[in-house]
């Protein structure tokens, strides 16, 4: 992206901008591989616009940036992280352990979780009951609980194409990970009617949860360690492959992958923002506001980043593929206020 129109709002932004002597002068942000596409998009246009360098912005996923976000205070650490899930109370707990006590939480919009094959493969309507019976390591069979038997899809679901199960799923380090065992196989389990069978067998809900979430590990659920475009790269490989995908990256490639509906709705911008589509969450990154004032162009990059031009629903955000968040002013109230997460 060499152009973004901004606003006279924007132009204020940057022109009061102020520089302060470091020893780092470059916005240093990592995290989620989900908004890694936006933070870029952000980074690039913020380095062309202002007279800030560009931030460095880095993948890794959720769970590392927070991490590498909650070592401490100092130009040696970064400044913000990305997240495509809320921060964890034992992660704000770890960040406070490390002196990290300030942090403002920024949502940036929605984004969806979709599930896509070969776009010259089958075609797949599926529901969150569907993938719990497909990927679970355990599945209830006549009221028993057993190791999961299922190797095709019509296995699973006689509606469903005679295809080899072979799921890439994101790796544990990702928050799209959290997000599709609670809202896809969490939800299957319950769906399926499989939670009472667990329940009884695991002694308490807790521990049943947990086992309607455990993944097979016999070769048909592969963790991806990587960003989607591994997964995109193990489709290519394995045409029976299905992955998951945030909406955004789907939406860019939609000359490779062929998307599948889930409960019959059809993932969108529009099905998302609506809240048709199930399989939804919303995106975040979370600024070390001991850092606003010390790094250069902190404070300056999250103002530019949820601005309207930016993330607003004609910005270059939302034309990637995110879903403009419908409360956009407070996030800009709560960045310009320095608003800090309640303690």
């Amino acid at each position: 992206m060499n152009t973004v129109k901004l606003s006279a709002s924007v132009l204020a932004i940057i022109a009061a901008s102020a520089t302060v002597a470091t020893a780092r002068d470059q916005v240093q942000v990592a995290g989620s591989s989900t908004v890694l596409p936006y933070a870029t998009i952000v980074a690039e246009a913020f380095g062309e616009n202002t007279d800030f360098p560009t931030p460095v912005v880095e993948s890794g996923g959720s769970s590392a940036g927070l991490k590498k976000f909650c070592e401490g205070v100092g130009e040696n650490t970064i400044d913000i992280a990305n997240a495509s899930r809320a921060i964890k109370s034992s992660e704000i707990e770890a960040c406070a352990a490390a002196g990290v006590t300030d942090i403002i939480e920024v949502r940036i919009g929605y984004d969806g979780i979709v599930f896509a094959s070969d776009i010259n493969g089958e075609t797949f309507a599926f529901t969150p009951a569907d993938w719990y019976k497909a990927v679970a390591a355990e599945i209830v069979v006549d009221g028993e609980v057993v190791a999961n038997p299922n190797t095709t899809w019509d296995q699973v679901n006689p509606a469903l194409p005679k295809q080899e199960i072979m799921a890439f799923v994101p790796g544990t380090k990702h928050g799209t990970r959290e997000v599709f065992e609670e809202k896809v196989i969490l939800a299957g389990c319950e769906e399926a009617g499989a939670m009472e069978a667990l329940i009884a067998a695991k002694g308490d809900e807790d521990k049943a949860e947990e086992a309607c979430m455990a993944l097979r590990t016999d070769g048909r659920a592969v963790d991806i360690d990587g960003d989607y475009t591994e997964t995109l790269s193990r489709i290519d490989s394995n045409k029976a492959g299905i992955g998951v995908f945030g909406l955004s990256f789907y939406e860019n490639n939609t000359d490779k992958l062929k998307v599948a509906t889930m409960s019959d709705v059809v993932p969108s911008t529009e099905t998302i923002a609506s809240g048709d589509y199930p399989v939804s969450r919303p995106l975040y990154f979370y600024i070390k506001k001991a850092h606003i004032g010390v790094v250069p162009g902190v404070k300056e990059f999250a103002e530019f980043f949820v601005s309207d031009d930016l993330a607003g629903p004609d910005g270059p955000l939302a034309a990637y593929g995110l879903v403009s968040d419908p409360e956009l002013a407070a996030v800009q109230a709560t960045v310009a206020d320095e608003t800090v997460m309640a303690k």
